[in-house]
């Protein structure tokens, strides 16, 4: 039996203990010079996170986006620093045997990972803001896309209109964004099948002002190449192309296509440039910076003799725009225009002829002559020869025939003595 004095200072000494949450041991030998380490490396991560802070909000202005995706990098790596620090010490200073859900470091703890919830939202909507902005830029690359295609399409198909394959539109622009192109038999014949498109587009609005102007485009007809047997009706079309067409190439075998010049002195290569330059140009704006040049005088002498003043004078009710191109001028008509660009088309294949060496020559068909299919092609493709009748025979020449080097570009005739298919 102790007594009574005696057990009551055991049992206040006994009270007096404190619950540490490592031994004693262990926590009494410490070692102070990790902890001030561990302390000291805590302040030098706060303040290169503070630096960090600093230089991503320099970044924002100016705004610089190199500057700010590597200080957003800088960042995030001195966070994970910090953190790998927490974790150590959380490694080597367990929690107490005995908590309560009031303890200070665990309420802390939650903190945390409160803060690191937040921070995790605001990161996840900066991707979100990223993802964004990169479909926003992919719809845009999508648009530049579809209008470069587009582009390319009506590129191409001018291209054709030109007369360029898709194998010579390959380098058909140059680094000034000017077309070039070779001398070449397909550059020719491209240029006949453009002339001859031009004659038959001059020729509707020809046939249509007569037909409102009252003519008898039968007579009309007639008077142009008189008793030739049409298969139909409509094929009369065709000898009004075929005044056209007589009228335009005359004169085409004469190296200045008979329009009066002052130099003499033409060169392979100046037929070329010539050709180039008025290529890719309008024809009301050619005549209309060189009113005089030989293209304007060319297209003033070709208008007097294809439409006669009395078929002006019907359409017009005046020879006004006669007199004013016979005067020199190139009115700003509907009319005229129209016949600039068959004008147009005509000269280019003159100057594009005279390009080459020797000089393409033109040949002509006379009516009646009988059909040959090496020098001839015929504008119905749907024509029938009976085995009991003759050959077919030359009615009309349409457009002329080409001799270039070797070959033969046919020339296009109106057959007669054949059933058209329906």
């Amino acid at each position: 039996m102790q007594p009574s004095g005696a057990k009551d200072t055991q049992l206040r000494e006994s009270n007096s203990q404190k619950v540490h949450p490592q031994p004693m041991e262990e926590a009494t030998n410490q070692n102070p010079e990790a902890v001030e380490a561990m302390v000291s490396r805590i302040f030098t991560n706060i303040s290169s996170l503070k630096s960090a802070y600093i230089q991503l909000q320099s970044a924002h202005t100016p705004y610089d986006p190199d500057k700010i995706q590597a200080a957003d990098k800088l960042v995030i790596s001195e966070l994970k620093n910090l953190s790998e620090l927490k974790h150590f010490y959380r490694e080597h200073n367990p929690k107490p045997v005995c908590v309560s859900p009031q303890d200070s470091r665990l309420a802390a703890e939650i903190q945390e990972q409160q803060s690191l919830l937040k921070t995790y939202e605001v990161m996840v909507k900066k991707f979100q803001s990223e993802i964004q902005n990169k479909d926003s830029e992919i719809g845009q690359l999508q648009h530049q896309i579809q209008e470069a295609n587009q582009k390319r399409v009506k590129l191409e198909k001018n291209l054709k209109l030109r007369g360029l394959s898709a194998k010579e539109s390959e380098n058909a622009v140059d680094e000034n964004g000017l077309f070039v192109m070779d001398l070449t038999p397909e550059l020719f014949r491209s240029a006949v099948e453009a002339a001859y498109r031009a004659i038959h587009d001059f020729s509707k609005p020809l046939i249509n002002m007569m037909k409102a102007a009252g003519w008898d485009l039968d007579a009309a007809a007639n008077s142009i190449e008189p008793d030739i047997a049409y298969a139909k009706r409509a094929h009369k079309k065709y000898a009004f192309e075929s005044h056209i067409c007589q009228r335009m190439f005359t004169g085409f075998q004469d190296e200045f296509f008979s329009v009066k010049h002052e130099n003499s002195a033409v060169t392979k290569d100046s037929f070329f440039h010539q050709y180039l330059a008025l290529r890719e140009m309008d024809p009301l704006d050619a005549v209309g910076q060189s009113p005089d040049s030989l293209f304007g005088n060319f297209c003033r002498s070709k208008y007097i003799v294809v439409v006669h003043p009395k078929m002006e004078a019907s359409f017009f009710g005046n020879l006004d725009q006669r007199n004013y191109i016979m005067g020199g001028g190139h009115p700003r008509t509907a009319f005229y225009q129209a016949f600039l660009k068959l004008a147009k088309s005509i000269w280019l294949l003159h100057r594009l002829a005279y390009s080459f060496d020797p000089p393409v020559r033109v040949f002509q068909v006379k009516k009646g002559s009988e059909f040959s299919e090496v020098y001839m092609e015929s504008v119905l493709k749907n024509f029938i020869v009976d085995e009991n009748e003759e050959k077919p025979k030359v009615g009309l020449m349409v457009m002329p025939g080409f001799y270039i080097g070797g070959s033969v570009i046919q020339c296009q005739v109106y057959l007669t003595g054949v059933k058209v298919t329906e």
